[in-house]
């Protein structure tokens, strides 16, 4: 069998080994590619360049407990991190998780890291204030409203969630930021996952999609508030390539959406 890509149905385990897999590989790659843009000590939501200095997504912040779900490198929980927050950084992948720990030692600032699953996650109840993600976790997990239990469940009443995750409308288009990418091609209701296998036909990577729909349906379900929906727009001057995101694709339609929400007070 040649190695390929395709949409089907994955089991938790065959996801959970090949999400572990792929980012332990490829995380140096990432950090080449990615690293500049991330910075060490900055904190960015999106490839739009939606900075949390700028949109305050998560408030005020000093003094609070967080926590990072997916947090690779730790850039963020970093930025948190000097503006006074106590904070608290979780990835499945030690592959990223060696980043996190070196930028802690180069950039001076200096996040706590816990290597573990976004579906179990190993704090008691209401630990956080806050919990957060940009582009970690949430998509890589087949079972994502668990996520969102698990996020309820370690955050304390009036606790915010706030996560990005690639724009579903973009699981309609092909992962190209030329005009190629601009004719729609996939259904925007197909929910299979998106795999990549290897020659044996095992899945190397795994990416789930859902619709806007799905996503406050899990938030709701699990006990949320939908505060806003943000889908930043691509600023001018802003020229930099990143996969699929363009100047080009940017200005004609979004790639991005930020769900902030938080457990009722009572």
């Amino acid at each position: 069998m040649e190695p390929g890509a395709t949409r089907r149905e994955v089991t938790a385990a065959e996801n959970r080994r090949a999400s572990r897999g792929w980012w332990d590989t490829d995380a140096d790659n990432y950090q080449e590619e990615h690293g500049d843009f991330l910075g060490e000590v900055d904190f960015v939501w999106c490839p739009e360049a939606l900075r949390e200095q700028d949109a305050r997504l998560l408030g005020d912040v000093r003094g609070k407990r967080i926590l990072e779900l997916g947090c690779g490198a730790a850039s963020s929980g970093r930025w948190l991190v000097s503006q006074g927050a106590e904070v608290i950084g979780l990835d499945l992948s030690a592959g990223m998780l060696r980043h996190a720990v070196s930028q802690n030692t180069s950039s001076g600032v200096r996040v706590p890291l816990v290597q573990a699953d976004a579906t179990a996650l190993p704090f008691r109840p209401q630990a956080f204030d806050t919990v957060f993600t940009a582009f970690g976790a949430v998509p890589f997990i087949e079972d994502s409203a668990r996520v969102m239990r698990e996020v309820f469940r370690v955050l304390k009443p009036g606790g915010k969630w706030v996560f990005s995750v690639t724009h579903p409308m973009r699981w309609i288009f092909l992962d190209d930021p030329t005009e190629h990418g601009l004719v729609a091609v996939h259904s925007y209701f197909d929910r299979r996952a998106y795999v990549e296998y290897d020659e044996t036909g095992a899945a190397t990577y795994v990416e789930h999609h859902r619709t806007l729909g799905d996503r406050i349906r899990e938030l709701l379900a699990a006990g949320f508030v939908l505060d806003d929906l943000i889908e930043p727009e691509w600023p001018e001057g802003h020229e930099q390539i990143w996969g699929q995101w363009s100047p080009l694709r940017g200005k004609l339609f979004p790639g991005t959406a930020i769900f902030v929400s938080h457990r009722p007070a009572v």
